[in-house]
């Protein structure tokens, strides 16, 4: 802890003691407000001692009043934007600021040059897109239309993964064309990895900072910077609950090549609630045998203590590894950070100039123990070594299952993801952990991730198309048995598909009692590996594109879920030209089709 000194500050003895034993007490949030409100004082005085301020300079501050007006715009694919948007808006709220949070899909484009304070939430998905809701926005700040903003303070919050190349990258791009077009920073943008807790309220913090020193209000102090579930039960991602698990059952049939697991977990007396489409979030440990298998390599003992995080909170290395950090992916940060740890030369020619995709190449599917083995040793200790380290990544699952129609229960849909690379076996850290070391009566810590942009149309009557293949499948039960529990009278169409109809259909028999008692009205399979030629589900939507369409035309919502990079991308190809052939439309005008069903929400995807 820095020390004030009388030799080196202006205060006497008495005041540098009075400060010194004051100013380790202050929280994060005083700092602050002491900050601006000595800031503002200094204002105060300046400007008493200048009397002679021209009155070109009264009127320019004349014409750019400060106001207590700020609008925050999300951009959320899973709903960690959105529910960070809300959660500062409140707590904006709390300090006197009039406050507008809205989704940048429900943004009017026009309104941006009537903003004077403007906050931006945004993910990045995939490969460097911005996610659906956002598109437009998107597309709009960067065109022609896009106005100039004199006058205009932003700041933007990115989250990301940076296990991705273009790790926060829309962000990014919002907060350059920001500025391209006239706007001030009222703080510099902040990236966030998948633990984005602490960054975002610091984030927050320098915010509302900023903000106060151009204003009269005064900073409250301000807790809670998580946002909580879509209920008032007390748990979140920094307060998870532990859900007791009540079954784990392998859905697929014997000679399978899938581990497919439906898990029901207790919420009794937990005051969770969910709504269909919403998420759960599950806290996983990583496998002990390869958390073994890393600490012989690296040599360091197994019982020595780490602090794992800001609060000092300390653990045993072991338990260090196998709870709290990520061992799994190689990112390039996590490459960089150890060329500096390492005397082995070869780590930092995979990092230089020209050998991007190499170094692509070289990351996928690789974990901690190869970069270990490949590039050690290490000369560093245990601490320096975790402080490397990201957080272990929550792990977001569909719940397949309505809260109605399942009172105090959450069930999930989770494949164990197996497979072999670089010459030895690798798992999926939560999937296997399901499939293999949790059993009846176990408990895991969860918390809900509300996601309101996958959600059943309000109207009960409305059609809707489900396309789910594999996992996918798991939002479309709950849809089901959510409407089922309600009576609803619209029409519902799923496609589904597979490798085999004999193994590989899940949740089969309740499907066909569905489609036995009207309560869904079409199914159409597609299992890939039952005949020579691959189908799947994007070819059963061709088959059946003409009534697709007149489904489409009558108001129905499709829905999307499951894999973003393969499934996803070619049945939104697949809609595409069924738009433009059964509606005898150019690729352009289907495009405007596509886009205007985002912007009333009738496309609607859960993607991963």
């Amino acid at each position: 802890m820095l020390q004030l000194q009388v030799i080196n500050s202006p205060f006497n003895q008495e005041q540098t003691e009075l400060l010194n034993s004051l100013l380790p007490t202050l929280t994060e949030s005083q700092k602050i407000w002491l900050s601006g409100y000595l800031s503002a004082s200094t204002t105060t005085v300046a400007t008493a001692k200048l009397p002679n301020l021209t009155t070109e300079i009264t009127e320019q501050k004349a014409a750019k009043p400060i106001t207590k007006d700020i609008t925050i715009l999300f951009g959320s694919q899973t709903g960690n934007a959105q529910n960070l948007a809300k959660n500062h808006g409140n707590r904006l709220k709390e300090n006197g600021f009039n406050v507008t949070v809205q989704s940048m899909s429900d943004f009017k484009p026009n309104n941006l040059k009537k903003i004077q304070n403007l906050l931006i939430i945004v993910s990045t998905h995939g490969e460097g897109d911005p996610p659906d809701t956002a598109i437009a926005f998107h597309e709009f700040l960067h065109g022609k239309r896009a106005p100039k903003l004199e006058g205009f303070q932003y700041s933007v919050l990115a989250l990301g993964d940076s296990s991705y190349e273009f790790f926060c990258e829309t962000g990014k791009q919002f907060d350059k064309r920001l500025e391209e077009l006239g706007g001030t920073r009222l703080y510099p943008r902040v990236d966030c990895d998948l633990d984005y807790d602490e960054p975002a309220n610091e984030w927050f913090e320098g915010v509302i900072s900023g903000l106060n020193l151009q204003s009269e209000s005064t900073v409250t102090n301000t807790v809670n910077t998580t946002p909580t579930s879509v209920q008032d039960s007390g748990y979140s991602r920094t307060n998870p609950y532990y859900a007791e698990v009540l079954d784990v059952i392998n859905l697929n049939g014997r000679g399978s090549n899938k581990e497919t697991f439906h898990v029901e977990l207790s919420l009794e007396d937990s005051g969770i609630s969910y709504e269909p489409g919403d998420s759960l979030g599950i806290f996983p440990n990583n496998d002990p045998e390869l958390v073994d298998l890393l600490i012989k390599e690296l040599g360091f003992s197994p019982t020595e203590s780490v602090t794992i995080n800001k609060q000092g909170e300390v653990l045993a290395f072991r338990e260090a590894l196998l709870t709290y950090y990520e061992i799994t992916v190689l990112t390039k940060p996590l490459l960089q950070k150890f060329s500096a740890i390492t005397a082995n030369k070869s780590l930092a020619e995979l990092l230089g100039k020209g050998n991007e995709e190499k170094l692509k190449d070289y990351m996928n599917g690789r974990d901690l123990l190869d970069l270990i083995r490949e590039f050690g040793p290490l000369d560093t200790n245990a601490q320096t070594f975790v402080s490397l380290l990201r957080k272990l990544p929550t792990r977001l699952y569909s719940i397949a299952s309505s809260y109605k129609a399942n009172p105090d229960e959450a069930h999930l849909t989770i494949g164990a993801v197996r497979y072999h690379a670089n010459g030895r076996d690798r798992n999926g850290v939560c999937s296997v952990q399901i499939a293999e070391r949790i059993q009846p009566g176990d408990k895991l810590p969860i918390y809900i991730q509300n996601n309101e942009n996958f959600k059943l149309p309000k109207n009960p009557e409305t059609p809707i198309i489900m396309v789910g293949p594999g996992t996918g499948v798991a939002p479309f039960r709950s849809f089901m048995q959510e409407r089922e529990e309600i009576g609803a009278q619209g029409k519902s169409w799923l496609f589904f598909g597979d490798q085999h109809f004999v193994t590989d259909f899940l949740y089969q028999t309740e499907w066909q009692n569905w489609l036995k008692d009207g309560v869904l009205t079409k199914l159409n399979i597609a299992f890939s590996r039952d005949k020579a030629e691959k189908v799947y589900v994007q070819h059963r939507m061709l088959e059946h594109s003409k009534k697709l369409f007149e489904w489409l035309e009558d108001g129905a919502v499709l829905y999307i879920c499951g894999d973003e990079k393969h499934m996803a991308h070619d049945v939104h190809q697949t809609l595409l030209a069924i738009i433009q052939k059964e509606g005898q439309m150019s690729i352009e005008k289907a495009e405007e089709y596509v886009a205007a069903m985002i912007q009333d929400k009738r496309y609607q995807r859960d993607v991963y």
